[in-house]
């Protein structure tokens, strides 16, 4: 472990071959260490050879130590599900058996509490056809695997990403996952969005059109009457183009005249960020987002049910319709329209 740390915390997941799952985790913001090795079986001390054969009980594993404070047990959730088939009860890609099987192992009430809604938020999201088969269980000894095997995408790297890509692992995680780009698991929580990378720039103008880019990254401001939902009337939440926190419900949004689109209030009291001062008198405070600090527009002090005006660029909102909230996994927003 590196730097110092107060108030870790410990979670467990299973997701095939422990090399895979170490990179995935470790590279995310906010984890200190991720340890492989082995759980879930009955053979104390157990060597890979032994857990290799099938008959321990044990599954390669992964135990994840983590800052709480910087990224969320939400956010390694999704980590895991999208590095994984959890359709797959017999193992993972290339590696069949059942220490391959995945699972999420809970140390506590919570962590089940929470493993338990985002299985059910993924089985409602329609991105898989067959049934989730990860199981969720209560952790037991976790046995650090043979020196050898930590840390394996860094110290023999040419070998790691040739079995990742033989393996078949990094061809389903790009044909599922470059498709359901927009998929969130628990968008609606504050603290789920700690440990959220922005992309650099060269990867936001992959994905954004030069309009967004400009707007949301360099402070433009689109035409007036001359944007995409200025006089869109549809049901839905809005999100923020790049990283897809949830900005503005269409419940709040009404027709200011100004030809573009008006909010009287954040969906969530977190998630727009005011700049301190005003720009001037008829530009009215700066709003950005919180996490992908992308830039909004403008909150002005005017006679609404809230006594304020959110007048936002098009080109920095992604509108998910009511009928999509599932599909997307902002399932939490449906009682809004209810």
């Amino acid at each position: 472990m590196e730097g110092n740390h107060f108030n870790l915390s410990v979670a467990i997941f299973a997701g095939g071959c422990f090399w895979c799952m170490e990179e995935a985790f470790e590279r995310l913001p906010g984890v200190v260490d991720a340890i492989a090795g082995y759980t879930g079986g009955w053979i104390e001390n157990p060597t890979y050879e032994l857990v290799s054969t099938g008959e321990t009980g044990h599954r390669e594993a992964v135990k994840v130590i983590y800052d709480p404070s910087e990224v969320s047990y939400e956010r390694l959730l999704e980590v895991l599900w999208r590095n994984i088939d959890p359709t797959d009860p017999y193992g993972q890609f290339a590696d069949r058996g059942e220490q391959y099987r995945t699972a999420i192992f809970y140390l506590n009430e919570g962590q089940r509490e929470l493993a338990e809604e985002s299985k059910r938020r993924l089985e409602l999201s329609g991105i898989f056809d067959e049934p989730i088969a990860t199981e969720i269980l209560p952790a037991k000894e976790f046995y650090p695997a043979e020196k050898y095997h930590q840390g394996y995408y860094l110290a023999f790297p040419g070998y790691y990403k040739r079995y990742k890509f033989y393996s078949g692992r990094l061809g389903f995680i790009k044909s599922v996952w470059e498709k359901n780009a927009h998929f969130r698991l628990f968008p609606e929580r504050e603290h789920y969005w700690f440990g959220w990378v922005k992309p650099s720039n060269s990867e936001l103008r992959k994905f954004l059109t030069p309009l967004q880019y400009g707007v949301t990254q360099l402070g433009l401001t689109e035409p007036a009457f001359q944007n995409e939902y200025w006089e869109d009337h549809e049901e839905g939440i809005y999100v923020d183009v790049v990283s897809g926190e949830p900005l503005f419900s269409s419940l709040d949004k009404f027709d200011s005249g100004t030809g573009w689109p008006s909010f009287t209030k954040p969906l969530e009291e977190w998630a727009v960020v005011e700049a301190e001062h005003y720009e001037g008198f008829l530009c009215g405070k700066e709003v950005r987002s919180r996490f992908a600090d992308s830039h909004l527009g403008h909150v002005f002090e005017e006679p609404t049910p809230t006594g304020r005006r959110y007048c936002i660029n098009s080109a920095s909102l992604r509108f998910i319709k009511r009928e999509e909230l599932e599909r997307y996994g902002y399932v939490a927003y449906e009682e809004l329209f209810k």
